[in-house]
């Protein structure tokens, strides 16, 4: 017999039981919205700078190398009134509208710059009146950043910056009753509005802000749960803003574009504060699809659908007759510009991220908004990268040294600073893996000569450039290391004459030489060690000839110049630390030694890219079997260091001269080296070399020639 009594009991039991774990759900919910919306700041990556570009008479540029690096920052061609990030050419004058930029002294404002070029140089700049100024400071270029495991990337904006129809046209085609409705008055939740169709703004913040993207009934409906509670604790405009910095507006390479700040100087190179009526329309226009709206793949779908988009805004009141046909009208206005991803120099940015890890915690690096100034030099960049990409292209087309597959590396360097502007770790220049620049440690062959012939002239009193040394047969016995003979490979080599001179010295202080020049690495005492049985990287390589190319004032290789919170205040400063590691009387000498090299030597072939006047110092290096090639040079500005290899190191026919001489030839010549100018030491005289005796086998002088 049925018990109504009963059934009404348990069923307000159920009823109590649901109703009190509907108001303990929410409870949980509440305190998560109101914890997480109020302390959950955005992670914001490490954003990375290359150098800026100062301008001023005398800067040896071409006006062409000016534009490139304006383009790449995302500066349009042709005046745009009233609104900065623009230039214009006027035969030998480049006039910039330059955008305002934080640097670590300060804010620069935003303004105009009169640029004059003549030969390949900077003849004079002025301000927008004509007056003469010292200096122009161009913002620097983006060239990455350190990102949080989702490579989300945004910059933030305050509403107040946000342009008005910007807000209108997204409320008038998201949420029309955005300002109008109340959640608290939850009459939609409470007929499960919402269940079915679209989503409102707040909607749309939550599932991007707190839930996952699965679509399920249950997360829906606490997707409505939580969009209740967060419009009864935040007011509109709160919620408004977040959303604005939130939202995912598409993808560059493997870096997602979030929130209209970031979207805006990705599409158009412009802040937010400076978008147009229709840029807004098609950056509001994308929210529905960033992938489907794309304007670089699907310009006439996005310009569809931002043309639907200035409809809505106008039907809704916001917009007249007369802005919504001036927007129409437009195109759609965005960069040319290349994808960048997280960064289009992953192997500098490898080698700043190490150097920062000395300082920073990786987290901080990865969510605090640093902001990075480098010494990446775009321009030198770019000519590493084309050297090393086409002669390996042409390499393998011509199988010259084997079969396809060559790998290749490149490092320059500021002379006189330290400061690396360019490194490129493997012919794929976007590739984000085996960085062979800094991780790739090679035999370096004939590039450790130098330092033997640096010791040897440490010694004035026993040698000179003119000393003549033995180049006959040679046999050494070191305990630890296999008898061995040294002869020469081609019919003129010097290898036995560098190895007596090594030996005759005394091994030690040649590697005390090395180390000195800033190699770190220990090396066995060997007289294989003279001639370069040696495993060092290219950057390891750079180090040791920036001391040789700076007159031999050892200073350590940077990459990075200032870093400051995102705001712009100073956090650390790697300044300059130099240290002279040798007298000015030998380093002169080797240095007239290795232009003899590029002169008359295995680096003669220069001469193809660079005149003689040039005179740049060098040194080829071919190490056992010619697995590895290499060439080390520098002009009177910059250090350059190339490899060229196999991965597998196997045995080719690779030399210094023939590998990696043409791709640092090609490299420099796009670069307009400055000479090498060498003022001579009080303490140096110039000799004559003394002939050979008969009796003795043949000897030269040891500096006048070389062999790889």
């Amino acid at each position: 017999m049925f018990d109504r009594a009963k059934f009404w009991r348990y069923a307000r039991y159920t009823i109590l039981t649901v109703a009190l774990l509907a108001a303990g759900f929410t409870l949980y919910l509440d305190i998560r919205v109101r914890s997480e919306f109020e302390g959950r700041r955005f992670a914001l990556p490490a954003r990375i700078y290359a150098r800026p570009l100062e301008l001023h008479a005398g800067l040896r540029i071409a006006q062409i190398d000016v534009v490139r690096e304006l383009q790449e920052a995302g500066y349009g061609q042709g005046p745009r009134e009233g609104d900065p990030g623009w230039f214009a050419n006027d035969n030998d004058w480049l006039e910039v509208a330059v955008r305002p930029f934080v640097f670590w002294d300060g804010l620069q404002p935003a303004k105009r710059v009169r640029v004059a070029f003549e030969g390949g140089a900077v003849k004079a700049v002025q301000d927008a009146e004509g007056r003469d100024l010292p200096l122009a400071r161009l913002e620097p270029l983006a060239i990455g950043g350190i990102y949080p495991a989702n490579n989300e990337d945004r910059v933030l904006v305050r509403l107040s910056e946000v342009p008005k129809h910007l807000v209108q046209a997204l409320v008038a085609n998201e949420d029309r009753n955005f300002y109008a409705h109340h959640a608290r008055a939850a009459l939609s939740f409470l007929r499960l509005k919402g269940l079915q169709g679209g989503s409102t703004l707040t909607q749309q913040l939550v599932k991007n802000f707190f839930l996952t993207p699965e679509r399920t009934l249950s997360r829906k409906i606490t997707e409505l749960f939580m969009a209740v509670l967060l419009e009864i604790h935040y007011d509109k405009d709160e919620i408004l803003e977040t959303y604005l910095n939130e939202i995912y507006l598409g993808q560059d390479r493997d870096r997602a574009i979030h929130g209209v700040g970031l979207a805006s100087l990705y599409y158009f190179g412009k802040t937010v504060e400076h978008l147009t009526l229709a840029e807004s329309a098609l950056l509001v226009g994308m929210v529905k699809g960033p992938t489907f709206y794309d304007p670089f793949r699907n310009p006439e779908r996005a310009l569809e659908r931002r043309n639907l988009v200035l409809r809505e805004t106008k039907d809704r009141g916001f917009a007249t007759m007369e802005e919504y046909s001036k927007a129409r009208a437009a195109d759609l206005g965005v960069n040319q510009k290349a994808a960048m991803g997280t960064s289009p120099h992953p192997a500098f940015l490898d080698l700043v991220h190490r150097q920062l890890r000395r300082d920073y915690d990786e987290a901080d690096l990865r969510s605090e908004g640093l902001r990075v100034f480098t010494t990446l030099a775009p321009r030198v960049q770019a000519a590493a990268e084309r050297a090393l990409e086409r002669k390996i292209a042409q390499f393998d087309r011509g199988k010259i040294f084997g079969e396809p597959g060559l790998e290749g590396a490149v490092v320059v360097t500021d002379t006189q600073s330290g400061e690396v502007q360019a490194l490129v770790g493997g012919r794929d220049v976007r590739f984000r893996g085996f960085n062979r620049a800094l991780d790739a440690g090679r035999p370096v062959g004939s590039l450790l000569k130098p330092a033997i012939y640096l010791t040897a002239l440490a010694e004035p009193s026993r040698y000179t450039l003119v000393t003549p040394i033995d180049d006959g047969p040679f046999v050494w016995k070191s305990r630890g290391a296999p008898d061995w003979e040294l002869r020469t490979a081609l019919a003129q080599s010097y290898n036995a004459a560098t190895a007596r001179l090594g030996t005759d010295i005394g091994v030690e202080k040649v590697l005390a030489t090395i180390k000195r020049l800033g190699i770190e690495r220990e090396m066995q005492p060997y007289a294989s060690t003279l001639l370069g049985a040696v495993d060092l990287s290219p950057l390891e390589v750079a180090q040791m000839y920036q001391t040789i190319a700076s007159g031999g004032f050892r200073t350590p290789l940077r990459a990075i110049r200032e870093v400051t919170t995102q705001d712009g205040r100073p956090l650390k400063r790697y300044a300059l630390a130099v240290e002279q590691a040798f007298p000015p009387e030998p380093m002169y000498l080797i240095t007239a030694a290795m232009q003899g090299v590029v002169r008359e030597g295995t680096g003669r072939s220069l001469s193809n890219w660079l005149p003689p006047e040039t005179a740049v110092a060098g040194k080829t290096g071919t190490t056992t079997e010619q697995r590895d090639a290499w060439f080390a040079g520098f002009s009177g500005d910059r250090l350059g260091i190339v490899w060229i290899g196999y991965d597998d190191n196997r045995a080719a026919r690779l030399t210094g001269a023939a590998a990696a001489l043409p791709v640092w030839g090609e490299m420099m010549a796009a670069l307009a080296p400055e000479p090498l100018a060498l003022p001579k030491p009080d303490g140096c005289r110039s000799r004559r070399a003394r002939r050979p005796r008969s009796a003795l086998p043949a000897r030269r002088p040891w500096a006048s020639r070389s062999k790889e």
